[in-house]
């Protein structure tokens, strides 16, 4: 009612409390506002079931399931992109791949149901996402690739050749540190402690240094770029292809250890819908194996699990 509208006589406080009149408006008020807040939560509870979606995207019939990987990563697309073509209609199912901006939003999407899975990450990087996020529920699912992961270096085309005092980089995340000092190890620049987890190994792990190589850690990106100012450096394929570094600055890359290997992950709460079940199933075809050994997209950067 607008403010300058007169208020009718009877409910003014003109009317004296002798009648009860006024006493008992005003005690009438409640029993109709609580019955307004009834019928419309009583609506509330009919409509809110009706238009609440039914569970999360992966569980829907007929859904889409998406795989994300990191933005911009052209190789894991083409395999994601492989298997929604050519491997997932065997299935029943559809696949989609999509890229996402940043570890935290692809695993969390994953751990919600929002997307049914990535293919971005090794297990070592999984526990220490999940490590970060106690809330996640993810698992690895099934291994898919081993990454192309060496040595690099523009001064040298042998690792024997690396001076005492060479500067080598290492990634700055623990996994793949670790990493690193298992292909330095593998290639008779440094060994290790005896007894040591190598997958979880760091620089106090190490038993022997006999160059004295000086370590420094660097990200994904920046380390490809700086591979000029550097004796050597040890990283992912794709990285330094991705910065123009040519393959034959490669100077030594033996296969990655299966801790290493790239795996589906999905959510653990949807392990057991029947859409996630294909989706493994689908990412295990020895079709994908296949592709892994022959497409150039992806040849000398996303290995097969049994490359040597």
């Amino acid at each position: 009612m607008p403010e300058n509208t007169p208020t009718p006589a009877p409910r003014t406080a003109t009317v004296t409390d002798d009648h009860g009149f006024e006493l008992r408006r005003r005690r009438r008020w409640p029993w109709i506002a609580g019955g307004a807040v009834a019928v419309v939560a009583a609506a509330a509870a009919i409509v809110v079931p009706l238009t609440a979606p039914a569970g999360p995207a992966v569980a829907e019939a007929g859904a889409t399931l998406t795989v994300a990987t990191a933005e911009g990563n052209a190789s894991e697309q083409a395999l994601v992109q492989f298997v929604a073509d050519e491997v997932a209609p065997e299935y029943g199912i559809t696949v989609a791949f999509t890229g996402l901006s940043d570890s935290n939003t692809i695993n969390r999407a994953v751990s919600e149901g929002e997307i049914a899975g990535t293919v971005y990450q090794h297990e070592l990087w999984l526990d220490q996402v999940l490590a970060s996020n106690p809330d996640f529920r993810e698992e690895a699912a099934t291994p898919v690739f081993r990454w192309g992961f060496g040595l690099w270096s523009s001064r040298y085309t042998d690792a024997g050749q690396l001076p005492d005092g060479a500067t080598v980089s290492l990634y700055s995340d623990p996994a793949n540190e670790a990493q690193g000092l298992w292909v330095l190890e593998r290639a008779g620049l440094i060994t290790l402690k005896d007894g040591v987890d190598k997958a979880h190994a760091t620089q106090d792990d190490i038993a022997s240094n006999p160059k004295g190589l000086q370590f420094t850690l660097l990200d994904f990106a920046a380390q490809s770029r700086a591979l000029p100012d550097l004796d050597a450096a040890v990283g992912y394929t794709e990285y330094y292809l991705a910065a123009g570094v040519p393959i034959e600055q490669q100077i030594f890359a033996p296969a990655a250890p299966d801790e290493f290997a790239g795996q589906l992950t999905i959510g653990s709460d949807y392990a057991d819908e029947e859409n996630v079940k294909k989706l493994v199933a689908a990412f295990q075809d020895p079709a994908v194996q296949e592709f892994l050994a022959t497409d150039p997209r992806v040849k000398g950067i996303l290995l097969p699990l049994d490359a040597e």
